[in-house]
C-alpha cells in the first residue's frame, strides 16, 4: 500500500487525509493519506523517506513550505516562480517540488466569477501560501498589491522577490477592492486588529483558511455589509491537482465532496 502525508506545524485542523482519503476510496486507488506534525529538525530525514519510497509523496503546509526547497532535486516552474513548495513528487529517480497553490487560488477565484484584472488586492500577512497568492494574483492581473504584515521584514523580503509589490505597516489599512487574510489568525478564532472606519462595502473579503468555515475576519466583512468567501474552493483545486500528479487521475469535485468537507 502506498503511504502519502501531509505535514506541517499545527496539522491539527488540516481536512487533507478525508478529501485524499475519500479520492483514493473513489478511484480504488490502494493507498492510505494521513497527517503528521513535524518539529524543522525532523523535515530532512521525513523528505530522506520519500527518497527511498518509503513514502510516495507528500503534501506541504505551513510552514514548511520554503525549508522544503534544499531537500529536492527539481522545482516545477510555480514552484521556482514563488519559491514555495506545496506538494512533492518521486519521478524517475528525483524529488520534484510542485506548487499547486497558484492553480488552486486561480480555480477558486474564477469558479466564484470574481474578476481580478485591475482590482487592488491587500494581504494579511507574508508567510506561506503568500508568494503562491502573489504568483496567482499577478497571472490574473491584478493592479496592485500591497502587503501587510506583523514583522515587516518578512513583507520587506516578499518585496525584494517581486516587482511592483507595496507594504504598509500592521494596521494600515490603504484603499482595497479585495482583502486576503493569508495569517494563520483565525485558526483558533483570533480577531484580526483593523481600522474597519473606511473600508465601506463594495469589497470582497478572502480567508485562505477554511477550518473553521467563518473566521473572525470573514464575519467581520459580513457585519462591514462585504461578499465573502473562505479558502475551502482554494484547498479543494489545489488537493485536485495535488492527486493528479501523483495518481494520474483527474478527481471528483462536485457538490459531494463540499458536503463531506462541511460534515467537519
Amino acid at each position: 500500500m502506498k503511504k502519502y502525508f501531509v505535514i506541517g506545524n499545527p496539522i491539527g485542523h488540516s481536512l487533507s487525509p478525508k478529501l485524499h482519503n475519500h479520492w483514493l476510496k473513489q478511484n480504488n486507488i490502494n493507498a492510505v493519506y494521513e497527517k503528521i506534525k513535524l518539529e524543522e529538525n525532523e523535515i530532512e530525514n521525513f523528505i530522506h523517506k520519500i527518497k527511498n519510497q518509503e513514502i510516495n509523496g507528500c503534501n506541504v503546509t505551513v510552514p514548511f513550505k520554503k525549508t522544503v526547497i534544499p531537500f529536492l532535486d527539481k522545482l516545477s516552474l510555480e514552484a521556482e516562480q514563488a519559491q514555495s513548495v506545496n506538494t512533492i513528487c518521486f519521478n524517475n529517480g528525483d524529488l520534484v517540488g510542485h506548487n499547486t497553490d497558484i492553480s488552486g487560488f486561480q480555480k477558486a477565484i474564477n469558479s466564484l466569477n470574481y474578476e481580478i484584472k485591475d482590482k487592488k488586492i491587500l494581504i494579511l500577512g507574508a508567510g506561506g501560501v503568500v508568494p503562491s497568492l502573489i504568483v496567482a494574483l499577478n497571472k490574473l492581473e491584478a493592479s496592485e498589491i500591497t502587503i501587510s504584515n506583523r514583522t515587516s521584514k518578512k513583507a520587506e523580503d516578499l518585496k525584494m522577490q517581486f516587482n511592483k509589490i507595496n507594504t504598509v505597516s500592521w494596521g494600515e489599512v490603504p484603499d482595497f477592492d479585495m482583502i486576503i487574510n493569508a495569517t494563520s489568525l483565525g485558526l483558533n478564532n483570533e480577531t484580526i486588529d483593523l481600522n474597519t472606519s473606511n473600508i465601506g462595502q463594495g469589497k470582497f473579503f478572502y480567508d485562505v483558511i477554511y477550518n473553521p468555515n467563518e473566521t473572525n475576519f470573514l464575519k467581520l466583512g459580513k457585519k462591514l455589509g462585504n461578499q465573502i468567501e473562505n479558502g475551502k474552493l482554494m484547498f479543494i483545486y489545489q488537493a485536485f491537482e495535488a492527486f493528479r500528479l501523483w495518481h494520474g487521475v483527474e478527481p471528483d469535485v462536485s457538490e459531494k465532496i463540499f458536503k463531506l468537507l462541511d460534515n467537519d
